[in-house]
């Protein structure tokens, strides 16, 4: 593997924050697959969910 400096034009030109949009995505998706196991929880009658990991959830009235 060959490693030279870059010149100050290429060293203005490298953008960072992939990271962190990643991380914000991963957020996002988690809050989402919450918010439905929350809502089928809260407003069903009875049922199953089954989570990542083999938890399982069963409720009935």
């Amino acid at each position: 593997m060959n490693y030279r400096s870059l010149s100050d034009e290429e060293m203005q030109n490298i953008k960072g924050g992939e990271a962190i949009t990643i991380g914000v995505v991963m957020a996002v998706l988690a809050t989402a697959i919450v918010a439905v196991v929350v809502y089928r929880l809260f407003m069903s009658n009875s049922g199953t969910t089954t989570l990542p990991g083999g938890f399982k959830f069963t409720w009935d009235d």
